[in-house]
């Protein structure tokens, strides 16, 4: 079984890093899980996303995402929810994961196979030098159960 954990985000640009800082929490805490999946941090996916993604049964992606919720609130989209996203939702880069996700599957029809969930957690500041919000910030253990709990089920199931 082949899964992907991918932590997306500019290191430079405030709350954008939290996908990288996220999955590097996830990593320190959960070793026994990372040896068993493919890690990947991303400063600016694109189409390479989509080679990321071949071969994988499962990926969690971590990005952070713009929204009319509160700073530091953490979403989950599952495969369903990836496949209807309307663009007005945001992501912090522009075109972002959903979208690569949807034209992916359209070139690449393999691709349909791999389920993908993404955590996607509201930042509040993506100006140049700053750190994570202290909103952003409180939740990175949050987030980071939340791959645990996503992979956890995935190599204790087989992906069904």
């Amino acid at each position: 079984m082949n899964i992907l954990v991918l932590g997306i985000g500019q290191s430079l640009r405030g709350d954008d890093a939290v996908g990288l800082e996220t999955v590097r929490l996830w990593q320190q805490r959960y070793p026994q899980s990372t040896s068993r999946v493919r890690l990947e941090t991303n400063e600016l996916p694109g189409p390479e996303l989509l080679d990321l993604l071949e071969g994988m049964d499962a990926a969690v992606i971590v990005d952070a995402v713009q929204s009319k919720a509160p700073a530091g609130t953490v979403m989950r989209f599952g495969p369903e929810e990836l496949a209807s996203f309307k663009p007005e939702a945001g992501f912090a880069h522009g075109w972002g994961v959903a979208e690569t996700l949807q034209l992916g599957v359209l070139l690449y029809p393999g691709l349909a196979n791999c389920r993908v969930t993404l955590i996607g957690i509201v930042g509040s500041q993506f100006d140049m030098g700053a750190g994570l919000s202290l909103e952003v910030r409180k939740v990175l253990l949050k987030a980071a159960e939340m791959i645990e709990y996503e992979v956890g089920g995935w190599l204790e199931s087989g992906i069904k």
